[in-house]
């Protein structure tokens, strides 16, 4: 991302647009100096700027809530991090996956006749004998 700074929250990296240091997450350490579990926590400034990248709105009594919901999911993602995954090929998509008798767990592509546009617009509440007519729904 050449050109484009990085803002750490707690060990994850978001697009800013500045240029900003990326320090490492606080971590625990066990007697043997290895990590055990993050220890950072998202800050109530984190939540408000997650909030303004994502053009979030949150109202003074939201604010709470969600950082106790940001940090709850930190510390799975940590206690995630905690399993010995030694062994397990990673996947790069979930399609990768296979049932027990070596198929693929997802159904197979079928071509079927698409809906008459005719009989669908006459269901519609409101339309222009083309498209659906829907309310707008974001502004910026």
């Amino acid at each position: 991302m050449a050109g484009m700074g990085v803002e750490t929250v707690t060990g994850y990296t978001l697009s800013s647009g500045q240029p900003h240091e990326s320090p490492q997450p606080d971590r625990e350490k066990t007697g043997n100096g290895e990590d055990e579990r993050m220890t950072a926590k998202v800050t109530v400034e984190d939540v408000k700027r997650v909030a303004e990248l994502a053009h979030l709105e949150l109202k003074p009594e939201e604010t709470p809530r969600m950082l106790h919901d940001l940090n709850a999911i930190l510390d799975y993602v940590a206690e995630l991090n905690e399993l010995d995954t030694t062994g397990v090929v990673p996947l790069a998509q979930v399609s990768e996956l296979e049932s027990g008798a070596g198929v693929g767990v997802l159904r197979a592509d079928v071509v079927l006749p698409s809906l008459d546009r005719a009989t669908v617009l006459a269901q519609a509440p409101e339309t222009d004998q083309v498209f659906f007519k829907v309310p707008k729904v974001i502004e910026r």
